[in-house]
């Protein structure tokens, strides 16, 4: 299957997180197809293995994607559709690139490469079950950065579920409402957020909060409010430490957490960054580095791993989750140019 047609193929498959078993299908297919050691794991990864000698790199990406029809459709150069950016895109270099380089005959490296599951939702299943399955001695997580650009480090992550029930009350009596009090949290959250944020400037180095849901109600007897706050995580601060500043805040209110994980950063002078400095410079690219302000599967296994680790994938995140996402085809095969010359010179 040409490198173009698989792509498109991959991004007309749903794979919404929790549904991605017929995308690993396909692409344990089409890895057998192209001679690699293919099979879904115990997760439901699919996963793929190619190389006898070197250096294990570990490719890494998720197949699975947020809620959202985007039709499939090829305008101006540009392939549109749900995960063409975020992430079946850059999963799709992975294959292309070590598939290129295995049947040149110029791998440099074992490479094994995880189409994750539940990267999406808080859970990040995928990148769970394999943190104790591999000792990789370079690890790639494909994320898109631009195909002339490489990420280094992504915010953590805490999501705060916040739930208050009381019993009912008129509005004209003297007990504030649920939904008050939850408004009353969600200002004790700004104000205990904006000291640590004064005078950093970088978004990569604040502690952002997001008010995500808002919900309420009552049956006449109990009235009820609950709300789910985000927050993204810079260097220093730890989820577990903020979720205890939360509790004191929350008074009455139950609070439940989920999805924490620190933020991660590699150095930028690892022999893996060198090697796609050189691949992007060889490809005509004047080579960059980025900070994200998002969460990834990096966070996961970056601290466990410690190996020199990057994020690198064709196409614009500004497109993630976006009803206009695309990719553009031509950066596409650029970021496929890229990460086989790094398969094949990195050591």
């Amino acid at each position: 299957m040409h490198e173009l047609e698989f792509l498109e193929q991959l991004i007309r498959i749903p794979s919404v997180s929790y549904g991605e078993t017929d995308a690993a299908i396909f692409l344990v297919e089409q890895m057998s197809a192209l001679g690699f050691q293919s099979f879904i794991d115990g997760a439901g990864n699919a996963t793929g293995s190619v190389g006898d000698d070197g250096p294990l790199v570990v490719l890494l990406g998720h197949i699975d994607t947020v809620p959202g029809d985007v039709p499939v459709r090829i305008e101006g150069g540009k392939l549109y559709g749900r995960g063409a950016v975020d992430a079946k895109g850059p999963f799709a270099t992975f294959v292309c690139a070590a598939a290129r380089a295995h049947q040149a005959g110029t791998l440099g490296c074992r490479v094994t490469l995880v189409g994750a599951v539940e990267e999406e939702v808080a859970s990040s299943k995928g990148a769970h079950f394999v943190v104790d399955k591999y000792a990789p001695d370079y690890c790639v997580i494909g994320e898109p950065s631009g195909w002339d650009r490489v990420t280094l480090g992504y915010k953590g992550r805490l999501l705060a579920h916040y739930r208050l029930e009381q019993p009912a009350a008129h509005s004209a009596g003297e007990l504030r409402a649920a939904p008050e009090a939850l408004v009353d949290f969600w200002l004790a959250v700004q104000q205990h957020c904006a000291p640590h944020n004064a005078g950093r400037e970088r978004l990569f180095e604040q502690l952002i909060p997001s008010l995500r849901l808002v919900n309420s109600g009552g049956d006449g007897l109990t009235d009820w409010v609950e709300a789910t706050v985000g927050f993204r995580l810079p260097e220093g601060i730890e989820p577990h430490m903020l979720a205890e500043e939360l509790r004191g805040m929350a008074n009455n209110a139950a609070l439940r957490f989920e999805g924490a994980c620190p933020a991660f950063r590699s150095p930028r002078t690892t022999p893996l960054a060198g090697a796609f400095v050189r691949a992007i410079r060889a490809v005509g690219g004047a080579p960059g580095f980025v900070h994200k302000t998002g969460t990834a599967d990096m966070n996961v296994v970056g601290p466990a791993w410690q190996c020199p680790i990057v994020a690198y994938g064709p196409g614009d995140s500004r497109l993630d989750h976006t009803p206009d996402e695309h990719i553009d085809l031509a950066e596409f095969q650029r970021g496929v140019a890229v990460l086989t010359n790094v398969l094949e010179h990195i050591r």
